[in-house]
């Protein structure tokens, strides 16, 4: 940890606000904090790619069946995304000013209402999730597959809302480290269960996309239990007393009243996107596996976008609690600058070697082709991607989540679905969808730098 995340935790515990680092000391303090969160994130990439890896020895229909309820389970998490906002604009807040009571029980509420929100989301998903499923115009195998992984996942929720809600309140308190460890644990985990459970090795039986499913159940559960064991440890940033667990309304509601616009976004932002893959199986099979293969493949190279934006919401958050918003705006700009540079380097990189790492994904000549067409379109967008996410961190751990949700909005539906409804409606190449993704983070990229740029989300208050 540097000396900035140590004196943060130092003057919490004092109940003293925190010293700030000097501007030249930025840089070195967001990559304090982002480069746990950048191998956090390739962990689960990692997990990911593997599970991918193993599905796409089962076939097209498998892949796709994964991709699309893995599609569905990004939109109904909408609901925990708003408890996540407001944990970290929050946490990182009261660290800022000082006040540690505040930010533990802000971590405390959260974890409830991550639970409860979580609980609430899935009951309904694992009844209609059939019907869920039918929203993509697939039939047949890939439907089935999709909606059976789909309910047995769901049943993990309450565990994710624990894990997520925990992980949000100690990197909004500086605390990278920890998630990165526990989520390390849980990722090795995971993929030797889908190994096991998907093939049928070491004596388990070989249940294929299913065993996929409940290897991911398993081991969102044991994370969901780690955190609340680490949290219980001496040396923390934020201790948790578990064993004081009651529900304040008034401060959940308020924690869900800063991240609600997120939650918004996410839940309009996912199913935008229901609908837009719904267009790309309208082209077939290889098309929709060629998606999702290549969004897991790209996902190495969101990393630093993830990372930095993390990184900004907490220095944002932390230097407006301290009272300072220019080096609220300089992290903001900092964070931004270096995810630019990661991204770019990491888009060009997967561009370079796109037909050889598609392959490994699967053996289908038709959507091997396609992912690697793709895979040219999202690396392209990588720097596009970079100002979109880091600055809605940097808005987010403001307090302003509503800019963000507008940006994300007007890029969406405004270009991208837009585009693919043209280029259906005229019989053009799925290619084109492909590359619709750049006008749509033109507008967000080119809006929320705006509003970063007019600084008035230093005023607002949470």
């Amino acid at each position: 940890m540097s000396d900035f995340l140590e004196s943060a935790s130092d003057a919490a515990a004092a109940g003293t606000a925190i010293t700030l680092p000097a501007p030249g000391r930025i840089r070195a303090e967001v990559w304090a904090l982002a480069w746990p969160v950048i191998i956090s994130f390739a962990l689960d990439s990692v997990l990911g790619l593997a599970a991918m890896l193993m599905v796409g020895r089962l076939g097209p229909d498998a892949v796709g069946a994964v991709g699309l309820a893995t599609q569905i389970l990004n939109a109904v998490r909408a609901g925990i995304a708003a408890v996540g906002t407001g944990t970290v604009a929050l946490v990182a807040r009261y660290i800022g000013a000082g006040d540690r009571d505040n930010a533990e029980e802000v971590l405390k509420q959260s974890v409830i209402f991550g639970v409860l929100v979580s609980t609430i989301i899935a009951l309904p998903v694992i009844v209609f999730a059939p019907q869920l499923m039918s929203l993509f115009q697939v039939h047949g195998q890939m439907a089935e597959m999709g909606a059976r992984y789909l309910q047995v996942v769901m049943l993990s929720e309450p565990f994710q809302g624990i894990f997520l809600m925990c992980a949000a309140a100690l990197r909004g308190a500086g605390d990278t480290r920890t998630p990165l460890w526990i989520g390390g644990i849980i990722d090795v985990l995971a993929i030797i269960l889908n190994y096991m459970l998907i093939f049928g090795k070491f004596g388990a039986p070989a249940l294929g996309v299913d065993g996929s499913a409940i290897a991911t159940l398993i081991a969102i559960a044991a994370g969901g239990v780690l955190f609340f064991w680490a949290l219980s440890l001496e040396g923390m940033v934020l201790k948790f007393r578990w064993h004081r667990l009651w529900p304040d309304f008034s401060l959940g509601w308020r924690i869900l009243g800063v991240g609600n616009p997120a939650a918004i976004e996410q839940l309009i932002i996912q199913f935008g996107f229901i609908g837009y893959v719904a267009f790309i199986a309208h082209y077939g099979t290889a098309e929709v596996a060629a998606y999702f293969i290549g969004v897991r493949i790209l996902a190495f190279s969101f990393l630093p976008g993830f990372a930095f934006s993390s990184a900004s919401a907490t220095m944002v958050g932390q230097g407006l609690g301290a009272g300072d918003p220019h080096f609220a705006r300089k992290a903001g700009w900092e964070s931004t600058g270096m995810a630019i540079a990661m991204m770019s380097a990491m888009g060009l990189l997967f561009a370079v070697f796109a037909h050889p790492i598609a392959a490994m994904f699967i053996d289908d000549p038709k959507v091997i082709y396609y992912t690697v067409q793709f895979m040219y379109a999202l690396a392209a967008g990588q720097p596009l991607m970079a100002i979109d996410w880091t600055i809605s961190g940097a808005l987010r751990g403001a307090g302003d989540s509503k800019s963000p949700l507008y940006g994300s909005i007007a890029g969406f539906y405004g270009m991208r679905l837009l585009l693919t409804v043209v280029i259906v409606y005229f019989h053009g190449s799925v290619l084109l969808i492909w590359w619709s993704l750049i006008a749509d983070y033109v507008v967000r990229s080119t809006l929320k730098t705006w509003r970063f740029y007019g600084g008035k989300w230093a005023t607002i208050q949470v």
